[in-house]
């Protein structure tokens, strides 16, 4: 097992990321700060947030997804990845775009479309009453 509690094809996952885009342990400062918020007496107690400063693009990460600290130290240097991937690149990431996904899914439909929706349901409940009403009259 390596410096995080995740799998070894993780964290060698990780490590690929970040040497492509030239982030080396070396330009990374890491320090501890207490957590706030869920997590009990564990986050109360412990310092569990992970900060990181990237020396060469001045980029801050602070992390306190999960109740321990090395699971925040995986996640925190997930997080500034996808953030210097996407200053260097100028684009989206691959995240990004899932979650923007997931957001245009959960929107309300728009008024007009909506209408539409109503409109053929009506249609579909007036075709069916017509059916109920025919097989009653055959049956008498």
């Amino acid at each position: 097992m390596g410096i995080f509690p995740v799998s070894s094809a993780k964290e060698k996952a990780l490590r690929e990321k970040l040497k492509n885009l030239g982030i080396f342990e070396k330009d990374i400062e890491e320090s501890f700060i207490r957590s706030r918020g869920r997590g009990g007496q564990n986050v109360n107690k412990t310092s569990t947030c992970v900060y990181l400063k990237h020396k060469q693009s001045g980029i801050e990460v602070k992390c306190q997804k999960a109740r321990t600290q090395g699971l925040n130290r995986y996640y925190a240097r997930l997080l500034l990845h996808t953030k210097i991937e996407r200053l260097l690149k100028g684009r989206k990431s691959e995240e990004e775009r899932r979650i923007a996904k997931l957001r245009r899914q959960k929107r309300k439909r728009s008024k007009r479309a909506k209408e539409k929706m109503l409109f053929e349901k009506k249609i579909r409940s007036q075709k069916k009453r017509e059916r109920s009403f025919r097989y009653n009259i055959e049956e008498v």
